[in-house]
């Protein structure tokens, strides 16, 4: 099984000095994990935020996520070097294929490969992918081979809660990150969870944070502000029940919040 936190600092939509601030008062409170990609246009900024941090980098997990435009094998290793000195470092912990993107031009092999190379190269420690489904996780798996993948990052949330998908990688031993696991802050409404977070004086979202991590999943919730970077944090505390996971369990109505024309593939 891959090394990889189970708790990490998103920076999705964060960019400017919002990402710094951000990145900075996440390590600050207690994050070791930042999670950032190249189409988020904040690399630079996350870096500032990491140096601004004082923390070393040996206790940093910095992953970063290639662009489409970028995954031909001549160009996947570049903009990965581009994507190294905006971060202000010699590496990255983890580097995932953004999307699958099929019919994008470039085969699923010839990234991977390219990919595996980067991690020869020592650019990155450890690869992986992003938003693939069951079938293209095993053209990945075909690829490089299943302990070359490190993880799957794909949007789980108490409302899409990708059960073939996430049994499909625990079999194979690849595991799971969870984004938008607060579905854009929908969940965040919900009486179910509402009333769980009651019954264990919690947050809505630490419940839903608590969820994916008694799944085993890794997450990646994202703040700009410091107190909820805090309080999404003491969801690594929180133990649900088994009668709080069945309700949870209930809540699945395939609410998906990211799917975009030409690069998803198509859901399981």
């Amino acid at each position: 099984m891959s090394n990889i936190p189970s708790f990490g600092a998103g920076t999705f939509r964060l960019t400017g000095q919002t990402a710094v601030d951000s990145v900075r008062d996440a390590l600050d409170v207690g994050y070791r994990a930042v999670d950032t990609a190249q189409i988020y246009g904040n690399e630079a900024d996350v870096g500032q935020g990491i140096a601004e941090s004082g923390v070393p980098r040996s206790e940093l997990f910095v992953t970063t996520k290639i662009w489409t435009d970028n995954y031909a094998k001549t160009k996947l290793v570049p903009s990965l070097r581009d994507s190294l000195k905006k971060l202000r470092t010699d590496y990255v912990d983890l580097t995932l294929i953004h999307w699958p993107a099929p019919g994008n031009g470039v085969e699923l092999p010839e990234f991977m490969e390219a990919l595996a190379e980067a991690k020869a190269l020592g650019l990155t420690r450890q690869i992986g992918i992003s938003n693939f489904n069951i079938e293209l996780t095993r053209q990945a798996i075909a690829a490089v081979g299943k302990n070359e993948i490190a993880t799957n990052q794909i949007e789980l949330s108490p409302y899409l809660q990708g059960r073939k998908l996430t049994a499909f990688l625990k079999e194979q031993g690849i595991a799971v990150t969870s984004y938008m696991t607060l579905a854009y802050g929908k969940v965040l409404k919900d009486p179910v969870l509402a009333t769980i977070a009651h019954k264990h004086q919690a947050t809505v979202a630490q419940v839903a944070l608590a969820w994916a991590l008694q799944l085993g999943y890794a997450v990646i919730p994202s703040s700009t502000k410091r107190e909820n970077l805090a309080s999404n944090l003491l969801a690594r505390n929180l133990k649900l029940d088994a009668e709080d996971m069945a309700l949870i369990a209930a809540l699945e109505r395939n609410g998906r919040e990211v799917n975009p024309e030409g690069l998803a593939p198509v859901w399981d």
